[in-house]
């Protein structure tokens, strides 16, 4: 062989060991999603969650306690969050098969989703469980473990509530935690990490609960005395100053109403069904941390946990998400690992779809193009850095909430209005966007409104009230 081949073949061969080095050095991802958590936990300052793992894990690493949804429901909000597209671009405001995402039009056509883009960087993707609505589109895992079916197992009769479009019900079922579809999410993900690997990783873990129905074997429910809980924070004519609209979006007769808990003397008993299935998702997700923990992979991985909205157990009055108010739309997340600050807390609103591109920072991987969603990795180099950018939720089209540290502005279709000042009034009871003084307020924060606000898409649906139906009617006329 000549001396010029020689020095190429050198070259080349160097070249290769450089890209294999570069691609070993780059960090694991391990992607925890928690279906319907909201702030019932521990480090996050609920007196009675019992969560010893997730707030392990917020001590290891950076929580940010003020996170909000795109969407307050499971589609929207998880689409958001794959695609860094905001439901008012892509139209999907409510469910939407997974495998439709892709095509709905031309902003998801371009975007890549997230998974898509770090296996085309060079990344092996698993996933398991629930992480889009269902589970994932077709193929989009390298490694999948699928995802059973529903949210059960279900008892053959309900406990308290029977009512037709929801799964709401609570109580101990079934006998042991290995009937529990997490039980079996949590150890196919362990498993994946006692393996080896000649590329970087990205794990993705799906739990469905605290999604209901609020069904978890009895000892979990045996670590809360009902007569100890707290309840949360309600005031009886706290609907009183809303507009018309947000009645009707919130007209949820399938749901408990918090009066009806009351009279039935339920409450309580719902939050012990609550709380207890939020210690059976902290457990397995206990199991794969320990797992993580134990593998070659401990000290190379980022660790990201987050749930898709948050839920309403008695504020606003009724047990559901699916509202604009900050207790359907707050959500933990919390980012560990590499690089990430330990025991830090950030208290200003961010965007849980801000979760793609800033894990492309932290991987150091060249920004994803034709995505809306901005990377928050400023504030995880420097927590305490002035964060302008307000968080915006949508539910439905042209239905927005505006959120800044001080205030929750939210503007529906018809031009009805909600003010909240959150210092003075954290629990959004009372709504000041009639007075006068508040109107400069109203207009600096209506800037932030969407100026898209595409047509619902057509394969996706929501069917459980009747303002959603007759919205997707009326734009198609």
């Amino acid at each position: 062989m000549s001396q010029k081949y020689l020095l190429l073949f050198f070259i080349s061969l160097c070249l290769t060991s450089l890209s294999g080095k570069a691609q070993q050095d780059r960090p694991n991802i391990l992607m925890i999603a928690v279906d319907d958590l909201n702030n019932f936990v521990g480090e996050m300052g609920h007196p009675d969650a019992i969560t010893p793992n997730m707030d392990k894990l917020i001590k290891s690493g950076l929580l940010f306690s003020n996170a909000q949804c795109q969407s307050p429901m499971c589609s929207p909000s998880r689409t958001a969050i794959m695609t860094g597209l905001r439901p008012s671009t892509t139209g999907i405001y409510g469910f939407i098969d997974d495998n439709k995402i892709k095509e709905t039009n031309e902003a998801t056509r371009e975007a890549k989703m997230m998974h898509e883009y770090f296996k085309e960087q060079g990344y092996h993707t698993m996933g398991i469980g629930k992480i889009y609505h269902n589970h994932a589109p077709k193929d989009l895992f390298d490694e999948s473990g699928g995802r059973a079916k529903g949210f059960g197992p279900y008892a053959k009769q309900n406990f308290h509530w029977d009512k037709e479009r929801t799964s709401t019900d609570w109580g101990p079922f079934p006998e042991k935690d290995q009937q529990m579809p997490d039980y079996h999410t949590a150890e196919w993900a362990a498993e994946r990490l006692k393996r080896e690997y000649d590329k970087p990783f990205f794990l993705s873990v799906g739990f469905l609960r605290p999604h209901v129905p609020w069904y978890v074997p009895q000892r979990w429910f045996d670590l809360y005395d009902t007569a100890k809980l707290h309840l949360p924070p309600y005031l009886d004519t706290d609907r009183e100053d809303l507009p018309e609209i947000a009645l009707a979006i919130d007209d949820l007769p399938m749901m408990p109403t918090t009066e009806w808990a009351i009279a039935n003397d339920q409450w309580k008993n719902i939050l012990q069904g609550y709380l207890a299935s939020v210690s059976f998702v902290d457990h397995y997700i206990g199991e794969v941390l320990n797992a993580l923990e134990k593998s070659k992979y401990a000290e190379n991985t980022i660790i990201v946990l987050w749930s898709d909205h948050g839920y309403r157990l008695g504020e606003k009055n009724t047990f559901a998400k699916v509202a604009l108010w900050n207790s359907a739309t707050a959500a933990p997340l919390v980012f560990a690992g590499p690089g990430i600050p330990k025991n830090k807390k950030v208290d200003v609103p961010v965007e849980l779809f801000s979760i793609y591109p800033t894990l492309t920072d932290l991987a150091k991987l060249p920004s994803a193009e034709n995505i809306e969603a901005e990377s928050i990795y400023p504030l995880i180099l420097n927590p305490k850095l002035k964060w302008e950018q307000p968080a915006i939720v949508t539910w439905a089209r042209n239905n927005h909430a505006i959120v800044t540290s001080e205030y929750r502005y939210i503007h529906y279709e018809d031009g009805s209005e909600e003010l909240y000042r959150l210092k003075k009034d954290p629990n959004e009871w009372h709504n000041l966007a009639e007075q006068k003084k508040y109107q400069g307020v109203k207009e600096r924060l209506a800037q932030y409104l969407p100026q898209i606000n595409v047509k619902w898409a057509k394969e996706s649906k929501y069917d459980n009230n009747e303002y959603f139906i007759q919205q997707k009617i009326k734009q198609s006329e």
